[in-house]
């Protein structure tokens, strides 16, 4: 008894102390290149079993991606992290348009996105980059001035609320200058193999790495026995590559089972939360505030949930949709060396091995710090550490290896802050707001 104690307490440690100690060295691994880099299969604990549950005060992760915006659009003027520089309380920022003239970012005259024109092409991205200058967001093909659009929380109540409650990260990257697909095959396989673009997968693709080596997080959690679901509406992520659907019936199922399982205490190990994809994952032209309805549902069902108390949820989405965020994106860890599928010269000089821009991001659980910003560097990968960390499973690539694990945003060490949880403001239902205009009033200007 005294030695299954004891190994708790070390497991314990090292999901605090020790879990600090991983991300700090993967942080200066990717910006420090004299220091060797961990590779696919590197146990976070080396001296321990595969499949070791090293944090056992939470039972349940849930993932919540939702579309297309940038950190500074939706929380550049929240006053909690690095947002916008502010004269007399007004943003300054601001990108050359078409004529030099700078174009200062502006609050959006709505909360529907019709009719604007903003793009996360990989051409796009990196023009907007450009080279770390983050000056092209305007005059990028396929963007416009909409590009330095912002919302606030008179607009996004709660999302606001969930940002000033919960640890925000504010140097959470999207883990690629491109589109949805590439960043959410990050998400779940530590690498976009290539992928720059959102072609829909084949039912006749291969498995990206030869077999046995495990290709997503979904084959090692089927490995050690970790149970996992992915709820979604209309287009399941782990369909990306669709062995992983084909392999596994009833691990994909319809959203409204979430609600279900939350309310019954009974959800997996891991869930992955896909919204709608055409009215209600915040991609223009949505109305957003469809989006954060959902998404408020979603985490309402977590914090009102009997599996609370052992939940962490990650709150994020898969990259910029085309919107300005001042913060350039810095070197990342290229995953493997596969490069991107482009014309040679369209590489611009980026080979996976930079971050996309920064996207939202809030660590939700009853052991989350209060009054925490996260400055430390997290891409989606983090949270393929994350899971890796808890259960000691290996890394799927170079860029997950060398990951944070997002523990910086709690505390085992004491007992849970948000044990109750906080009464947050309430998103609007659909119901209640105007319809999505047909067309954006204040017009198109290049």
């Amino acid at each position: 008894m005294d030695s299954l104690l004891s190994r708790r307490a070390l497991l314990r440690g090292m999901a605090g102390a020790a879990g600090l100690a991983v991300l700090g060295r993967a942080a200066a691994r990717a910006s420090d290149t004299s220091l060797s880099l961990l590779g696919p299969g590197a146990r976070p604990y080396p001296k321990l079993a595969e499949g070791t549950d090293t944090i056992t005060q939470i039972e349940h992760i849930v993932v919540v991606m939702m579309e297309n915006h940038s950190f500074d659009c939706y929380f550049g003027m929240l006053g909690r992290g690095d947002g916008y520089t502010l004269r007399h309380a007004v943003p300054t920022n601001a990108c050359p348009g078409p004529d030099g003239r700078p174009v200062t970012v502006h609050h959006a005259a709505s909360a529907c996105q019709a009719n604007f024109h903003v793009s996360q092409s990989w051409d796009a991205s990196h023009r907007s980059w450009n080279g770390g200058r983050n000056d092209g967001f305007v005059t990028a093909p396929g963007n416009s001035r909409d590009a330095m659009a912002y919302w606030t929380g008179a607009d996004l109540p709660f999302y606001w609320s969930l940002a000033r409650t919960f640890p925000l990260c504010d140097r959470y990257f999207s883990s690629v200058m491109a589109q949805t697909y590439p960043n959410r095959r990050f998400l779940i396989a530590g690498s976009a193999f290539g992928l720059v673009s959102d072609p829909f997968p084949s039912p006749t693709d291969p498995p990206p790495r030869k077999p046995p080596a495990p290709s997503t997080i979904f084959d090692l959690l089927n490995a050690h026995g970790i149970s996992w679901r992915d709820y979604f509406a209309d287009l399941p992520t782990p369909g990306l590559f669709p062995y992983v659907v084909e392999d596994n019936p009833g691990k994909c199922v319809h959203l409204s089972q979430f609600f279900a399982d939350a309310a019954a205490g009974d959800l997996p190990a891991v869930s992955l939360v896909d919204p709608e994809s055409f009215e209600a994952s915040e991609e223009n032209p949505q109305d957003i505030r469809s989006g954060e309805y959902v998404a408020y549902q979603v985490i309402s069902a977590v914090l009102n949930s009997p599996a609370w108390p052992k939940t962490l949820l990650v709150f994020t989405y898969d990259e910029h949709g085309g919107y300005y965020d001042h913060v350039p994106p810095p070197r990342a860890v290229r995953p493997d060396d596969i490069p991107p599928d482009v014309a040679a010269g369209d590489t611009y000089g980026d080979l996976y091995s930079y971050y996309g821009f920064r996207v939202p991001a809030v660590v939700v659980s009853p052991y989350a710090r209060r009054s925490y910003v996260s400055s430390v560097v997290h891409d989606h990968t983090s949270i393929l550490r994350l899971i890796e960390t808890k259960w000691n499973l290996p890394a799927l690539s170079r860029r997950d290896a060398n990951a944070s694990n997002l523990l910086d945003s709690v505390d085992f060490s004491r007992p849970p802050a948000f044990l109750r949880p906080p009464a947050l403001v309430p998103a609007p239902p659909p119901s209640e707001l105007p319809a999505c205009l047909a067309s954006d009033p204040t017009g198109w200007v290049p």
